[in-house]
Protein backbone atom coordinates (compact mmCIF):
# COMPACT_ATOMS: atom_id res chain seq x y z
CA UNK A 1 0.00 0.00 0.00
CA UNK A 2 1.28 3.28 -0.89
CA UNK A 3 0.36 6.86 0.02
CA UNK A 4 1.25 10.39 -1.58
CA UNK A 5 2.44 13.50 0.74
CA UNK A 6 3.82 16.40 -0.18
CA UNK A 7 7.37 17.31 0.31
CA UNK A 8 6.71 20.01 3.19
CA UNK A 9 4.22 17.41 4.49
CA UNK A 10 6.88 15.03 4.67
CA UNK A 11 9.29 17.31 5.90
CA UNK A 12 7.46 17.98 8.97
CA UNK A 13 6.42 14.66 9.64
CA UNK A 14 9.78 13.21 10.45
CA UNK A 15 10.34 16.40 11.95
CA UNK A 16 6.73 15.00 14.52
CA UNK A 17 8.40 12.01 14.64
CA UNK A 18 11.84 13.24 15.89
CA UNK A 19 10.24 15.20 19.28
CA UNK A 20 7.63 13.32 19.88
CA UNK A 21 8.26 9.41 19.88
CA UNK A 22 11.78 10.08 21.71
CA UNK A 23 10.11 12.15 24.39
CA UNK A 24 6.97 10.20 25.06
CA UNK A 25 9.71 6.75 25.65
CA UNK A 26 11.48 8.79 27.67
CA UNK A 27 8.55 10.27 30.12
CA UNK A 28 6.06 7.17 29.70
CA UNK A 29 9.31 4.79 30.47
CA UNK A 30 11.17 7.25 32.76
CA UNK A 31 14.35 6.14 31.09
CA UNK A 32 16.87 8.62 32.83
CA UNK A 33 17.98 6.58 35.52
CA UNK A 34 19.79 4.17 32.62
CA UNK A 35 19.14 6.22 28.79
CA UNK A 36 19.78 9.96 28.87
CA UNK A 37 17.33 11.64 25.93
CA UNK A 38 20.00 11.39 23.67
CA UNK A 39 20.18 8.11 24.20
CA UNK A 40 16.56 7.80 23.88
CA UNK A 41 16.82 9.90 20.64
CA UNK A 42 19.21 7.70 18.54
CA UNK A 43 17.62 4.32 19.10
CA UNK A 44 14.48 5.83 18.03
CA UNK A 45 16.09 6.55 14.64
CA UNK A 46 17.77 2.89 14.67
CA UNK A 47 14.36 1.25 15.52
CA UNK A 48 12.82 3.47 12.36
CA UNK A 49 16.11 3.19 10.20
CA UNK A 50 16.22 1.71 7.08
CA UNK A 51 17.61 -1.85 9.09
CA UNK A 52 14.49 -1.92 11.35
CA UNK A 53 10.88 -0.92 11.25
CA UNK A 54 12.15 1.06 7.68
CA UNK A 55 12.74 -2.25 5.99
CA UNK A 56 8.95 -3.92 7.09
CA UNK A 57 7.25 -0.29 6.13
CA UNK A 58 9.08 0.27 3.12
CA UNK A 59 6.57 2.38 1.23
CA UNK A 60 5.71 4.76 3.98
CA UNK A 61 9.63 5.40 5.17
CA UNK A 62 10.60 6.21 1.55
CA UNK A 63 7.78 8.85 1.35
CA UNK A 64 8.55 10.15 4.94
CA UNK A 65 12.39 9.74 4.95
CA UNK A 66 12.56 10.56 0.99
CA UNK A 67 16.08 11.88 -0.38
CA UNK A 68 15.07 15.41 0.14
CA UNK A 69 13.66 15.36 3.62
CA UNK A 70 17.27 13.78 4.74
CA UNK A 71 19.28 16.49 3.13
CA UNK A 72 16.71 19.29 4.75
CA UNK A 73 17.14 17.29 8.23
CA UNK A 74 20.80 16.90 7.72
CA UNK A 75 21.16 20.69 7.04
CA UNK A 76 19.75 20.95 10.40
CA UNK A 77 21.61 18.34 12.00
CA UNK A 78 24.86 19.82 10.72
CA UNK A 79 24.43 23.38 12.07
CA UNK A 80 22.73 21.89 15.19
CA UNK A 81 25.89 19.83 15.91
CA UNK A 82 28.86 22.49 14.83
CA UNK A 83 27.51 25.07 17.67
CA UNK A 84 27.10 22.70 19.75
CA UNK A 85 31.19 21.04 19.60
CA UNK A 86 31.43 25.13 19.30
CA UNK A 87 30.22 25.90 22.45
CA UNK A 88 31.97 22.25 23.97
CA UNK A 89 35.83 23.93 22.57
CA UNK A 90 34.54 27.11 24.15
CA UNK A 91 34.08 26.33 27.63
CA UNK A 92 37.08 23.89 28.42
CA UNK A 93 38.80 25.01 31.38
CA UNK A 94 42.27 23.97 30.74
CA UNK A 95 43.58 26.56 33.68
CA UNK A 96 42.38 24.40 36.31
CA UNK A 97 44.37 20.92 34.93
CA UNK A 98 47.45 23.22 34.41
CA UNK A 99 46.92 23.59 38.11
CA UNK A 100 46.91 19.96 39.13
CA UNK A 101 49.09 19.19 36.12
CA UNK A 102 50.78 16.40 37.08
CA UNK A 103 47.54 14.22 38.16
CA UNK A 104 45.32 15.55 35.67
CA UNK A 105 48.32 14.37 33.22
CA UNK A 106 48.82 10.79 34.36
CA UNK A 107 45.20 10.19 34.94
CA UNK A 108 44.13 11.46 31.64
CA UNK A 109 46.95 9.79 29.83
CA UNK A 110 46.30 6.76 31.15
CA UNK A 111 42.63 6.91 30.79
CA UNK A 112 42.63 7.64 27.27
CA UNK A 113 45.79 5.67 26.35
CA UNK A 114 45.11 2.41 27.13
CA UNK A 115 41.32 2.22 25.81
CA UNK A 116 43.44 3.67 22.91
CA UNK A 117 45.98 0.84 22.58
CA UNK A 118 42.91 -2.10 23.64
CA UNK A 119 40.68 -0.46 20.53
CA UNK A 120 43.49 0.30 17.99
CA UNK A 121 44.12 -3.73 18.35
CA UNK A 122 40.43 -4.10 17.33
CA UNK A 123 40.61 -2.20 14.85
CA UNK A 124 43.64 -4.19 13.05
CA UNK A 125 41.76 -7.31 13.11
CA UNK A 126 39.23 -5.46 12.09
CA UNK A 127 40.52 -4.28 8.95
CA UNK A 128 41.84 -7.34 7.78
CA UNK A 129 38.21 -8.62 6.79
CA UNK A 130 36.25 -6.95 3.93
CA UNK A 131 33.44 -4.71 4.86
CA UNK A 132 34.76 -2.64 8.20
CA UNK A 133 36.96 -0.40 6.53
CA UNK A 134 36.10 2.56 4.95
CA UNK A 135 36.85 3.17 1.14
CA UNK A 136 39.08 6.12 1.82
CA UNK A 137 40.88 4.56 4.49
CA UNK A 138 44.37 3.62 4.85
CA UNK A 139 44.94 0.91 7.17
CA UNK A 140 46.59 2.64 10.06
CA UNK A 141 43.94 5.56 9.73
CA UNK A 142 40.61 3.11 10.48
CA UNK A 143 42.86 1.61 13.48
CA UNK A 144 43.81 4.61 14.72
CA UNK A 145 40.30 5.65 14.15
CA UNK A 146 38.40 2.63 16.33
CA UNK A 147 40.73 3.26 18.77
CA UNK A 148 40.05 6.79 18.94
CA UNK A 149 36.44 5.92 19.56
CA UNK A 150 36.82 3.35 22.27
CA UNK A 151 38.87 5.96 24.39
CA UNK A 152 36.64 9.13 24.03
CA UNK A 153 34.70 10.39 27.35
CA UNK A 154 32.00 13.14 25.96
CA UNK A 155 32.16 15.94 28.19
CA UNK A 156 28.88 17.20 27.40
CA UNK A 157 27.09 14.33 28.36
CA UNK A 158 29.56 13.78 31.88
CA UNK A 159 28.21 17.22 33.37
CA UNK A 160 24.92 15.93 32.51
CA UNK A 161 25.58 13.09 34.65
CA UNK A 162 27.25 15.06 37.43
CA UNK A 163 24.75 17.09 37.54
CA UNK A 164 22.40 14.40 37.98
CA UNK A 165 24.17 12.13 40.40
CA UNK A 166 24.88 16.18 42.38
CA UNK A 167 28.59 15.61 42.07
CA UNK A 168 28.95 18.61 39.69
CA UNK A 169 30.01 20.55 42.59
CA UNK A 170 31.62 17.95 45.17
CA UNK A 171 35.37 17.52 45.06
CA UNK A 172 35.54 13.99 42.72
CA UNK A 173 33.18 15.99 40.20
CA UNK A 174 35.50 18.74 39.52
CA UNK A 175 38.63 16.03 39.31
CA UNK A 176 36.67 14.04 36.86
CA UNK A 177 35.98 17.24 34.90
CA UNK A 178 40.06 18.13 34.72
CA UNK A 179 40.61 14.69 33.39
CA UNK A 180 38.03 14.48 31.13
CA UNK A 181 39.20 18.02 29.77
CA UNK A 182 42.36 16.92 28.99
CA UNK A 183 41.07 13.84 27.45
CA UNK A 184 38.68 16.05 24.93
CA UNK A 185 41.68 18.21 23.97
CA UNK A 186 43.90 15.05 22.73
CA UNK A 187 41.43 13.13 21.14
CA UNK A 188 40.53 15.78 18.93
CA UNK A 189 44.13 16.13 18.27
CA UNK A 190 43.80 12.32 17.34
CA UNK A 191 40.79 12.62 15.06
CA UNK A 192 42.92 15.69 13.38
CA UNK A 193 45.86 13.01 12.50
CA UNK A 194 43.15 10.94 11.77
CA UNK A 195 42.13 12.93 8.88
CA UNK A 196 44.86 13.76 7.59
CA UNK A 197 45.22 13.75 3.99
CA UNK A 198 48.74 12.91 2.70
CA UNK A 199 47.38 14.09 -1.03
CA UNK A 200 46.25 17.10 0.55
CA UNK A 201 48.87 17.73 2.80
CA UNK A 202 50.35 21.23 2.12
CA UNK A 203 46.57 22.49 2.18
CA UNK A 204 46.21 20.89 5.53
CA UNK A 205 49.42 22.48 6.80
CA UNK A 206 48.61 25.64 5.32
CA UNK A 207 44.80 25.67 7.00
CA UNK A 208 46.50 25.71 10.24
CA UNK A 209 49.06 27.64 9.92
CA UNK A 210 46.75 30.77 8.46
CA UNK A 211 43.90 29.43 11.58
CA UNK A 212 47.20 30.07 13.66
CA UNK A 213 47.54 33.56 12.33
CA UNK A 214 43.47 34.65 12.10
CA UNK A 215 43.07 33.08 15.86
CA UNK A 216 45.86 36.13 17.35
CA UNK A 217 43.55 38.49 15.08
CA UNK A 218 39.97 37.11 15.86
CA UNK A 219 41.06 37.52 19.85
CA UNK A 220 42.30 41.18 19.80
CA UNK A 221 39.43 41.74 17.75
CA UNK A 222 37.00 39.93 20.39
CA UNK A 223 38.84 41.82 23.22
CA UNK A 224 37.96 45.24 21.82
CA UNK A 225 34.44 44.67 20.95
CA UNK A 226 31.27 45.03 22.98
CA UNK A 227 29.33 41.68 24.20
CA UNK A 228 26.06 42.19 21.66
CA UNK A 229 29.18 42.24 19.10
CA UNK A 230 30.96 39.36 20.45
CA UNK A 231 28.13 37.20 19.62
CA UNK A 232 27.74 38.67 16.06
CA UNK A 233 31.48 37.39 15.68
CA UNK A 234 31.57 34.63 16.91
CA UNK A 235 29.08 32.80 14.70
CA UNK A 236 30.62 34.18 12.10
CA UNK A 237 34.17 32.96 13.12
CA UNK A 238 32.53 29.00 13.44
CA UNK A 239 31.65 29.24 10.23
CA UNK A 240 34.86 30.69 8.62
CA UNK A 241 36.66 28.07 10.61
CA UNK A 242 34.38 24.99 9.71
CA UNK A 243 34.70 25.76 5.78
CA UNK A 244 38.04 26.71 6.32
CA UNK A 245 38.55 23.10 7.82
CA UNK A 246 36.17 21.39 5.40
CA UNK A 247 38.28 22.65 2.49
CA UNK A 248 41.33 21.56 3.75
CA UNK A 249 39.44 18.20 4.19
CA UNK A 250 39.94 18.10 7.83
CA UNK A 251 35.86 18.37 8.24
CA UNK A 252 34.07 21.28 9.33
CA UNK A 253 33.45 19.79 12.83
CA UNK A 254 36.92 19.71 13.59
CA UNK A 255 37.23 22.95 12.54
CA UNK A 256 33.88 24.03 15.11
CA UNK A 257 35.62 22.52 17.85
CA UNK A 258 38.81 24.54 17.10
CA UNK A 259 37.16 27.96 16.56
CA UNK A 260 35.16 27.69 20.35
CA UNK A 261 38.76 26.56 21.85
CA UNK A 262 40.84 29.52 20.73
CA UNK A 263 37.52 31.59 22.61
CA UNK A 264 37.46 32.59 26.09
CA UNK A 265 34.56 31.85 28.20
CA UNK A 266 34.73 35.00 30.36
CA UNK A 267 33.86 37.45 27.00
CA UNK A 268 30.20 35.58 27.27
CA UNK A 269 27.29 35.84 29.45
CA UNK A 270 27.74 32.70 31.45
CA UNK A 271 23.75 32.54 31.79
CA UNK A 272 23.16 32.77 28.08
CA UNK A 273 25.62 30.67 26.99
CA UNK A 274 23.92 28.25 29.38
CA UNK A 275 20.78 28.70 27.78
CA UNK A 276 22.12 28.64 23.90
CA UNK A 277 23.61 25.17 24.76
CA UNK A 278 20.03 24.26 26.24
CA UNK A 279 17.94 25.82 23.73
CA UNK A 280 20.51 23.82 21.27
CA UNK A 281 19.83 20.94 22.59
CA UNK A 282 16.33 20.93 22.56
CA UNK A 283 15.73 22.63 19.60
CA UNK A 284 18.13 20.80 17.04
CA UNK A 285 20.17 18.09 18.36
CA UNK A 286 17.34 16.02 18.39
CA UNK A 287 17.33 16.19 14.60
CA UNK A 288 21.35 15.10 14.56
CA UNK A 289 20.65 12.28 17.00
CA UNK A 290 17.54 10.46 14.64
CA UNK A 291 19.53 11.33 11.92
CA UNK A 292 22.07 9.27 13.24
CA UNK A 293 20.21 6.33 14.08
CA UNK A 294 18.75 6.44 10.66
CA UNK A 295 22.47 6.04 9.31
CA UNK A 296 22.85 2.82 11.11
CA UNK A 297 23.18 -0.81 8.43
CA UNK A 298 23.10 -4.29 8.79
CA UNK A 299 24.27 -5.74 5.56
CA UNK A 300 26.94 -7.78 7.34
CA UNK A 301 24.60 -9.06 9.44
CA UNK A 302 22.76 -7.94 13.08
CA UNK A 303 24.56 -10.78 14.90
CA UNK A 304 28.22 -9.73 13.74
CA UNK A 305 27.66 -6.20 14.26
CA UNK A 306 26.44 -6.98 17.96
CA UNK A 307 29.73 -9.25 18.00
CA UNK A 308 31.62 -6.44 17.41
CA UNK A 309 30.12 -4.02 18.83
CA UNK A 310 30.73 -6.60 22.42
CA UNK A 311 34.39 -6.78 21.51
CA UNK A 312 34.50 -2.75 20.94
CA UNK A 313 32.69 -2.15 24.31
CA UNK A 314 35.45 -4.81 26.17
CA UNK A 315 37.85 -2.65 24.72
CA UNK A 316 36.55 0.81 26.03
CA UNK A 317 35.09 0.00 29.52
CA UNK A 318 38.43 -2.58 30.42
CA UNK A 319 40.64 -0.08 29.18
CA UNK A 320 39.25 2.66 31.10
CA UNK A 321 39.13 1.27 34.23
CA UNK A 322 42.04 -0.47 33.54
CA UNK A 323 44.28 2.84 32.90
CA UNK A 324 42.26 4.84 35.40
CA UNK A 325 43.20 2.20 38.02
CA UNK A 326 46.95 2.16 37.43
CA UNK A 327 46.58 6.21 37.28
CA UNK A 328 45.31 5.72 40.85
CA UNK A 329 47.89 3.03 41.92
CA UNK A 330 50.40 5.74 41.29
CA UNK A 331 48.73 8.53 42.94
CA UNK A 332 48.01 6.75 45.92
CA UNK A 333 44.08 6.89 45.60
CA UNK A 334 42.06 5.64 48.55
CA UNK A 335 40.20 2.35 48.26
CA UNK A 336 37.20 2.93 45.60
CA UNK A 337 38.19 5.81 43.75
CA UNK A 338 39.41 4.91 40.59
CA UNK A 339 36.80 2.59 40.15
CA UNK A 340 34.02 5.71 40.52
CA UNK A 341 36.37 7.92 37.89
CA UNK A 342 36.59 5.04 35.72
CA UNK A 343 33.02 4.93 34.86
CA UNK A 344 32.11 8.19 35.32
CA UNK A 345 34.28 8.64 31.94
CA UNK A 346 32.59 5.70 30.87
CA UNK A 347 30.19 8.31 29.13
CA UNK A 348 30.85 8.20 25.38
CA UNK A 349 27.71 8.64 23.23
CA UNK A 350 27.69 12.17 22.18
CA UNK A 351 31.06 12.88 21.16
CA UNK A 352 31.42 9.08 19.47
CA UNK A 353 28.66 9.89 17.86
CA UNK A 354 30.22 13.19 16.17
CA UNK A 355 33.26 11.28 15.69
CA UNK A 356 31.63 8.44 13.87
CA UNK A 357 30.14 10.71 11.97
CA UNK A 358 32.88 12.49 10.62
CA UNK A 359 34.48 9.23 10.14
CA UNK A 360 31.55 8.13 7.80
CA UNK A 361 31.43 10.69 6.16
CA UNK A 362 34.87 10.80 5.19
CA UNK A 363 35.15 7.16 4.13
CA UNK A 364 37.21 5.65 6.78
CA UNK A 365 34.61 3.95 8.52
CA UNK A 366 32.11 1.61 6.82
CA UNK A 367 28.21 1.93 7.70
CA UNK A 368 28.45 -1.13 9.94
CA UNK A 369 31.60 0.07 11.77
CA UNK A 370 29.62 2.95 11.85
CA UNK A 371 26.82 0.88 13.41
CA UNK A 372 28.98 -1.28 15.74
CA UNK A 373 30.54 2.05 17.24
CA UNK A 374 26.62 3.75 17.76
CA UNK A 375 25.95 0.41 20.02
CA UNK A 376 28.80 0.60 21.67
CA UNK A 377 28.93 4.23 22.69
CA UNK A 378 25.07 3.61 23.78
CA UNK A 379 25.88 0.71 25.97
CA UNK A 380 28.74 2.74 27.49
CA UNK A 381 27.14 5.97 28.43
CA UNK A 382 23.62 3.90 29.98
CA UNK A 383 25.95 1.87 32.30
CA UNK A 384 27.18 4.83 33.96
CA UNK A 385 24.42 6.12 36.03
CA UNK A 386 23.35 2.45 37.29
CA UNK A 387 26.84 1.47 38.28
CA UNK A 388 28.03 4.69 39.95
CA UNK A 389 25.12 5.42 42.13
CA UNK A 390 25.04 2.61 44.15
CA UNK A 391 28.58 2.90 44.28
CA UNK A 392 28.11 6.13 46.21
CA UNK A 393 25.35 5.04 47.92
CA UNK A 394 27.65 2.41 49.92
CA UNK A 395 30.61 5.13 50.32
CA UNK A 396 29.05 8.36 50.09
CA UNK A 397 32.53 10.32 51.78
CA UNK A 398 34.10 9.13 47.69
CA UNK A 399 32.42 12.49 46.36
CA UNK A 400 34.04 14.76 48.93
CA UNK A 401 37.59 13.22 48.66
CA UNK A 402 40.09 15.55 46.80
CA UNK A 403 43.50 14.05 45.20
Amino acid sequence: MTFHITQPEAFLIAMLIIFSIPFLIWRYFRTDYFAPMVVVQIVTGIVLGPGALGAYFKDYYRQVFSEVTIQNLNGIASWAVMIFVFVAGLELDLSNVWRYRRESGITAGLALGVPLSLGCIVGFLLAQHPGWIGVQAHTWQFTLAIGMSCSITALPILIVFLEKMELLRQPIGQRVLRYASLDDVLIWTVLAVVMLDLERLKTQLLFLVSFGVATVLFRKLMAAISEVDRWFAAIIWLATVAFSAEWAGLHFMVGAFMAGAVIDLRWFDEKKMDLLRHYVLLMMMPVFFLITGLKTNWSIGGLTVFVVAGLLLIAAVLGKLIGVHIAGRILKWGEGEASIIGWLLQTKSLITIVFANILLDKGIISNDAFTALLIMSLVSTMLTVPVVSPKLALDPDLATKTS
